[in-house]
């Protein structure tokens, strides 16, 4: 698809920003990276604009997957920044789960890497791979409980759990979900960095506007009115679950 080793679509003669890559996909990634860092602001779900936008533009899947990630991770360095008063007021809550998040996106890397030696750790009494109805079915159901109930989004995720977990505001609660979110996302992008493969150029401007966003779109959800942040935060859960399904 691509005359480069890694995926990054040629400029075909046009205006550049950054070399080898033409100028409307720098202004289109920087303009999806504002856009996803709105979404990230407000509630999560940057990367149902991002990711599709990278695959529009020529980028492979994986190169997409991992350039997205990173790219996006400024926009909850954003996000805590408009939410600083809100998170001040929680640096103990913070300090408490802050480990509990790190832990968790370790564990969540460390379970996607070593997917291929647990499976095969679970066929070695067997000659061929063999289903486990029970496994299958508990995993089945976690895994619909969190679609229906979170609507598949982490930033989703986390406001209601901390929702219901905490006596505090939804604006507190988003704050702390920026900091959690940027903790977990975090470790995806270390581990994406050391995997290799990523497009710079693309990063760069994902980046740049997914910092802008991402600090536009907690200001916003400050400004909104809690029932109309609510029904956001539903939609936003509802679509990232849709897209998810189709």
């Amino acid at each position: 698809m691509h005359d480069n080793p890694i995926g990054t679509p040629g400029n075909g003669g046009c205006p550049v920003l950054w070399p080898g890559m033409p100028a409307s996909h720098a202004l289109l990634i920087l303009l999806g990276g504002v856009v996803g860092g709105i979404f990230n602001g407000v509630a999560g779900g940057a990367s149902l604009i991002t990711f599709p936008l990278l695959l529009a533009l020529g980028y492979p899947a994986l190169t997409a997957n991992i350039t997205n990630t990173i790219g996006i991770w400024p926009s909850y360095l954003g996000s805590a920044t408009a939410f600083r008063r809100e998170i001040g007021d929680q640096a103990q809550r913070l300090t408490r789960l802050a480990p509990v998040a790190l832990a968790g996106g370790i564990a969540g890397a460390l379970l996607f890497g070593l997917q291929p030696v647990l499976r095969r750790a679970l066929d070695r009494d067997s000659a061929h791979p063999r289903t486990r109805p029970v496994l299958l079915v508990a995993g089945v159901f976690a895994a619909s409980v969190y679609g229906g109930y979170f609507g598949a989004a982490m930033g989703v995720m986390f406001l209601a759990v901390l929702g219901l977990a905490l006596p505090v505001t939804l604006a507190h609660t988003n704050g702390m979900r920026a900091i959690l979110s940027m903790i977990v996302n975090g470790v995806a992008a270390v581990v994406f960095l050391v995997h290799g493969g990523l497009v710079w150029a693309a990063v760069a401007w994902l980046a740049l506007g997914a910092l802008i966003g991402g600090y536009l779109g907690a200001r916003l959800a400050l400004v909104l009115p809690v029932p109309a942040l609510r029904a956001v935060v539903v939609v936003i859960g509802v679509g990232t679950a849709v897209k998810l399904l189709v």
